[in-house]
């Protein structure tokens, strides 16, 4: 079966190699990565992936450009394939640059031919729906249709450890990317100087122990009767057994925001971390650490609301600080100001562009 990898824009490269460490052949696409994969190997997928948002199951593509169209090309796939007879399966859509526009008549148009060919299928001109959940998403871009079905459930930044969010959460997609993306590679201390709760310390956490991001969650396809159950709970107790957390070096974090630090610290105990990360209330002015080969990994405030953006202007200048105190240390941010540069005193040596949300921001390493 043919999946997508849905991404963040920016991320689909990463994806796509995580993709390809997984031993499948996956190919990147604007807003994530496609590849084939057999039912055992989607779960798989969705156990390990770090930064992707969801796995999806194509069902099938098609030009559209009337609703009628559309109906014959949904009644046209085999959903008879996935679909038990007792499935729920509610429709969500977009629609962007199409002429079909309206995203209710396309989710209605949607959810009626898969009915229609279901009745012919199993005989029967009702359905209950109180079986397994088989989210369907039909998404019209430039009149081509895309019909998908989502094995994922919930998005896959829900790793399930984090249950409080702090002020300007940090997903955990992005936060597992920015690892990745940094110069560390788990064998040097990493330290965040504004840990907030703990998303980034966390993840870091998960991949130098190999933990896989999506054991302590469940899947919608672990219910549906098309994916092997035995295979999946092989996969599980895999996943279990790889995960060493005596791997964990020299993980921690600082903050000023005693509350932060209080959701922190139930987050590291729910991600089964307790005693493996160190984190302590500390304004990063005063921060001082004796470990060298040091990297500095952080999200800090971006000043969007003018009242903030020169306190966050005198932060930068105080990280610019801290990694003076500390010589032979590298740092990474990300930020969304553009005068990030300026107020730091230095022209970082990489930088990519990132989203966090819907912000457009940079991940600078110095």
């Amino acid at each position: 079966m043919e999946y997508i990898a849905a991404a963040a824009f920016g991320l689909e490269g990463i994806v796509r190699r995580e993709l390809n460490r997984l031993g499948l052949d996956a190919k990147g696409e604007q807003g994530g990565a496609r590849f084939e994969a057999t039912p055992a190997q989607a779960f798989e997928a969705n156990l390990w992936l770090r930064t992707a948002d969801r796995v999806l199951l194509v069902a099938g593509e098609g030009k559209v450009l009337s609703f009628e169209e559309l109906f014959q090309l949904v009644q046209s796939l085999p959903w008879e394939d996935y679909l038990p007879r007792n499935a729920r399966f509610p429709v969500s859509g977009k629609c962007a640059r199409s002429q079909l526009m309206s995203v209710r008549d396309c989710q209605a148009i949607t959810k009626k031919a898969i009915v229609e060919r279901l009745k012919r299928h199993y005989r029967t001109q009702w359905f209950e729906e109180d079986g397994p959940e088989f989210p369907v998403d039909v998404s019209i871009h430039g009149d081509m249709a895309r019909l998908t079905l989502d094995p994922s459930g919930a998005a896959l930044n829900r790793r399930g450890y984090r249950t409080w969010n702090g002020e300007a959460p940090l997903r955990e997609t992005l936060a597992a990317a920015l690892v990745m993306l940094s110069p560390w590679r788990g064998d040097q201390p990493l330290w965040d100087p504004c840990c907030g709760t703990g998303t980034l310390l966390i993840e870091a956490a998960f991949q130098r122990a190999h933990r896989a991001p999506g054991l302590s969650r469940s899947f919608a396809c672990e219910s549906w009767p098309c994916f092997p159950k035995k295979a999946m709970q092989e996969a599980r107790a895999e996943a279990e057994a790889r995960f060493d957390p005596s791997l964990i070096g020299m993980i921690g974090g600082s903050d000023i925001d005693p509350e932060a630090l209080t959701l922190c610290k139930r987050h590291i105990k729910q991600a089964g971390l307790g005693g493996r990360i160190t984190v302590e209330q500390k304004d990063l002015r005063d921060l001082t650490l004796d470990a060298p080969s040091l990297l500095f990994l952080l999200n800090p405030p971006y000043g969007e609301r003018l009242s903030d953006r020169k306190k966050c202007e005198y932060l930068y200048r105080d990280l610019r600080a801290l990694s003076d105190r500390h010589p032979g240390s590298r740092m990474a941010v990300i930020t969304a100001h553009n005068g990030f540069e300026r107020c730091y005193g230095k022209r970082a040596v990489q930088k990519r562009r990132l989203y966090n949300g819907r912000l457009e921001c940079e991940f600078m390493i110095y």
